[in-house]
């Protein structure tokens, strides 16, 4: 009456499971909370003048671990009175609090061994539930701070930042799979994501948008650190100017560290064309700096160009575009044409240009995304409008990319498929160490066999030899050295499939009909080379029994189980004859291999 059933104890098991992932949603919240906690708390006691006590120092902290959510703050010491919104988001803030909620699901979806293990959304919706009673309990604390957060932000966007870190870790923990789909998504769209070539087009697709944006925040950073090397002086300044002491000086430079990513963003937005915005009646473009900027005194605001039109070393920012344009079709030329396969499994134009405009689809949607949180108001006046506008940098980093990125991929396609790059490509990789084709003599072996297998060795090397205009190809110059009509030229599909002289069983030469490779007639009595058809490691003897198993497994249970025996050894007891059966066999595939019947082997006399 005692003993527990197995039902009661999954039952437990699961509870446990969704109560540890609980756990550990509050425990990575309560990580990031402390951690900011503690530099607030340091800054504060290193301050000689600070304006509160500790607790206003706390609720501070907790506004500001808001604010990395992207909750907005408001800002009740005004001279006005009306509390002043304060929405700009430091990015490097931001990154701590998404990989702690991240890593907890992570965790919660695939646990130790040895603990109980929840489903994907049992562990998805504990974690996100542990994080969000943090983030509740923080917002109530800092009601009455410095810093307050505005309660319409707590549901958006704080909780759909937590519940995306939290849903990404859950697909972490799953292998990152690409499907299926839910069954209540299009029939017609489950279809496609079943299918291997969408899921391999998708995936580069994305990973050619995430070259695209890379490329774009790279120029956009590059930008601001040459205009605060040509600025150097007012940034200092500024520096300077915002605090007297040490412990003042350590809180600006790691604010301004910590909106660094913003400063790359604006300088992607500024090089894209739309610019971004310095209050509401001026804006920043490569053309010039319209209007009369309202902006506080901050170093890296000190990057911002002078007023007036813009100069040539302005225009010079539309390089930034360009060069992601670029990167963005070679990430995708490469995937369409790649060097390690051959010709024929490259895309077509067609299928090319849809995957270029699908990643530029997704830098556009990255660009818009990004530029929306890295700027914000920080008043109610004229800087309500303060940054990047998002609507027109997605745009034009889509029109941009698209608009380049199609014709350069399309010239990086044809260059990549260009008759000299492909002339010594194989369809069969590593088929010159195959064993047909690089035979090795054995101790032993008849004289007759090894000058058959010297001869189709001789032969191809000659027929090499004579496809390169009898000089050596060079790895880093494959093109060279080839005539314009030479025979076996890869690229034109061309063969030189022409007779040559070969030993017949008996030991004396056997001429074959018509012209050889260098145009001499069939009655000449020297060797001529002639190439071979590429040989396949499936045909060869050590290959037997996988390609019998493959077989088998693919007949569907229809064959039956027997050992794969060769054709000349079924029904003989012999040992000598089932081995000289083998190495028929073996004959017969070498001679396919070269265009011509295999000699036929010294057999050894019956011993008495």
């Amino acid at each position: 009456m005692t003993q527990r059933s197995p039902m009661v104890t999954a039952e437990r098991n699961r509870t446990l499971a969704l109560a540890s992932a609980l756990v550990r949603g509050a425990v990575a919240a309560g990580l990031g909370l402390g951690s900011l906690t503690v530099l607030v708390m340091v800054l504060w006691i290193s301050s000689p003048y600070p304006d509160s006590g500790p607790g206003g120092a706390l609720r501070a902290a907790a506004g500001v671990w808001l604010l990395a959510h992207g909750a907005g703050l408001l800002r009740p010491d005004t001279l006005s009175g009306v509390p002043a919104p304060v929405s700009l988001v430091p990015l490097l803030l931001v990154v701590g609090p998404v990989w702690l909620a991240h890593r907890a699901a992570r965790d919660a979806a695939d646990p130790e061994e040895g603990r109980p293990r929840p489903s994907q959304a049992g562990a998805f919706c504990a974690v996100t539930a542990g994080y969000l009673l943090v983030v509740a309990g923080a917002a109530a604390a800092a009601r009455g701070g410095s810093l307050r957060p505005d309660p319409d932000t707590l549901v958006f966007p704080v909780a759909l930042v937590v519940a995306g870190a939290a849903a990404a870790g859950v697909w972490t923990a799953a292998g990152r799979p690409f499907g299926p789909l839910p069954s209540w998504s299009p029939l017609v769209l489950q279809e496609a994501v079943a299918r291997t070539v969408v899921r391999d087009r998708a995936e580069a697709a994305c990973r050619s948008a995430a070259v695209g944006v890379t490329v774009l925040l790279g120029g956009g950073a590059l930008l601001v650190a040459v205009a605060l090397g040509r600025n150097a002086g007012a940034a200092q300044d500024a520096f300077l100017g915002l605090a007297g002491d040490w412990s003042g000086r350590i809180a600006v430079l790691l604010l301004a560290a910590s909106l660094v990513p913003n400063a790359a963003l604006w300088g992607a937005s500024y090089g894209l064309g739309p610019g971004f915005s310095l209050g509401t009646g001026a804006t920043a473009t490569p053309l010039g700096l319209a209007g009369s900027p309202t902006a506080p005194s901050f170093p890296l605001l000190a990057a911002v160009p002078d007023q007036g039109p813009g100069t040539l070393l302005n225009g010079a920012a539309l390089a930034v575009p360009v060069a992601a344009a670029l990167a963005l079709a070679w990430s995708t030329a490469r995937r369409a044409a790649p060097a390690d396969a051959p010709r024929a499994r490259a895309w077509s134009r067609s299928e090319t240009v849809r995957v270029t405009l699908l990643a530029a689809l997704g830098c556009g949607a990255a660009t818009a995304l990004l530029t929306a949180v890295a700027g914000g108001p920080l008043g109610t006046g004229a800087l309500r409008e303060f940054g990047p506008v998002w609507w027109l940098a997605g745009p034009a980093a889509l029109a941009w990319t698209a608009g380049l990125g199609v014709p350069a991929v399309l010239l990086l396609r044809r260059w990549r498929l260009r008759t000299p790059g492909w002339a010594w490509r194989r369809d069969v990789p590593g088929a010159d160490e195959s064993p047909a084709a690089a035979p090795t003599r054995v101790p032993g072996e008849t004289s007759t066999k090894g000058a058959a297998n010297a001869t189709v060795s001789e032969a191809r090397a000659g027929a090499e030899a004579r496809a390169s205009g009898g000089r050596r190809r060079r790895w880093w110059a494959p093109w060279r050295g080839r005539a314009a009509g030479a025979p076996g030229d890869a690229a034109r599909g061309g063969s030189a499939a022409s007779t040559a002289s070969v030993p017949a069983p008996g030991g004396g030469p056997e001429t074959a009909s018509g012209p050889s490779a260098d145009g001499s007639g069939p009655g000449d009595g020297g060797f001529e080379p002639y190439d071979f058809l590429p040989t396949d490691p499936w045909h060869a003897k050590d290959f037997r029994e996988t390609r019998w198993a493959s077989l088998k497994r693919d007949s569907g249970g229809l064959m039956a189980d027997f050992p794969a025996a060769s054709a000349g050894s079924t029904g003989s007891a012999d040992p000598v004859g089932s081995a000289d059966a083998d190495s028929d066999t073996d004959a017969e595939a070498a001679g396919s291999a070269a265009g011509r019947p295999a000699p036929a082997p010294d057999r050894p006399g019956p011993t008495p």
